[in-house]
């Protein structure tokens, strides 16, 4: 691993980052990863089932802005530049978790795993089921934690000494890295609402729970560009790409998460506004298919009622 120090790193532009350069814990999951969900699909599609396109397609875009963000160019400018690891870290925690919320893993895992038989220990459909149900799961994805470590994870990393001991080894930076996706998918899993969980909060509450993270979000991302002083000591003058102005680039880090706190929450709202109307629709349609079975059902009760009265004998007089 030639990560540490920016031997020969030329300056952090867009064909530098264009460059391949895998980070193997990374590039298998997200090949496993891509494995399993292609998978589900083909053995929902075999037994006839549909699964959506759009499903699939936000699933791969999401694997695949792991794999540009982990095994690019970009890895080796996230440990010498604060700015690029910055963007590592906006797109680890907030853009490639709503894509994969989008591809509807949980749902794609419970319709294509096989039930286990009557008698038979429970199979991986039902360990899934149980965990869903836990109360481990419960609390972790409870919005009074997920809300707190979204935003601990950001004040508590940078603001600490935490960031520069994880940042000495390929294990800490691995970690971190995983622990910023694991965030991401906690904070925006009830709140995205495509996949089944513990927490299914109406989509007033859910907007309401996006914003109660995102001031925090970019609160943080000023405090970082008004810093006088290098918040890390993890970025030197001697990594980093030759003629590089390091607190120049901690301002940059810091408007970097500032504006993207923008891009995923348009994102959301989109996504809640659509996920929205379509649930409006639904429950319409079930409103009217209701009152016409009921409308039918007072007419049957009265037509029964009258055939009996005939059955009697005892005819109500006709009019006229």
């Amino acid at each position: 691993m030639h990560h540490h120090g920016g031997e020969g790193l030329a300056r952090f532009t867009l064909s530098s980052v264009l460059t391949w350069s895998p980070d193997w814990p990374f590039l298998l999951g997200c090949l496993l990863a891509l494995g399993l969900y292609g998978a589900g699909v083909v053995r929902l599609l075999r037994r006839g089932d549909r699964w959506p396109v759009g499903r699939s397609v936000a699933w791969v875009a999401g694997v695949a802005s792991i794999v540009f963000i982990t095994c690019s160019g970009l890895n080796e400018y996230g440990m010498a530049l604060f700015s690029a690891h910055m963007i590592q870290h906006m797109a680890l925690s907030m853009l490639a978790p709503i894509l994969l919320l989008l591809g509807a893993p949980i749902t794609l895992a419970l319709r294509s795993l096989r039930p286990a038989g009557k008698g038979r220990p429970r199979g991986p459909r039902e360990l899934l089921v149980a965990l869903l149900h836990s109360r481990y799961v419960k609390v972790i994805s409870h919005p009074a934690f997920t809300i707190p470590l979204f935003i601990a994870s950001l004040y508590g990393l940078y603001f600490t000494p935490l960031f520069d001991f994880l940042m000495r080894s390929q294990l800490g930076h691995v970690a971190m890295m995983v622990h910023f996706l694991a965030v991401g998918l906690l904070f925006f899993w009830p709140i995205m609402g495509v996949d089944p969980g513990p927490h299914r909060p109406g989509h007033v509450m859910r907007i309401i729970e996006l914003f109660m993270g995102m001031p925090f979000h970019a609160f943080f991302g000023v405090a970082v560009m008004m810093a006088t002083s290098p918040l890390v000591t993890t970025f030197t003058a001697a990594g980093a790409p030759p003629g590089t102005d390091l607190m120049a680039d901690q301002k940059m880090a810091g408007g970097i998460t500032w504006a993207f706190g923008e891009i995923p929450t348009a994102v959301v709202l989109i996504a809640l506004v659509f996920q929205w109307s379509k649930s409006e629709q639904r429950s319409a349609k079930r409103t009217d298919r209701a009152a016409d079975r009921d409308g039918d059902a007072e007419l049957n009760a009265y037509n029964a009622y009258l055939a009996s009265l005939e059955k009697r004998g005892n005819r109500p007089a006709q009019a006229g």
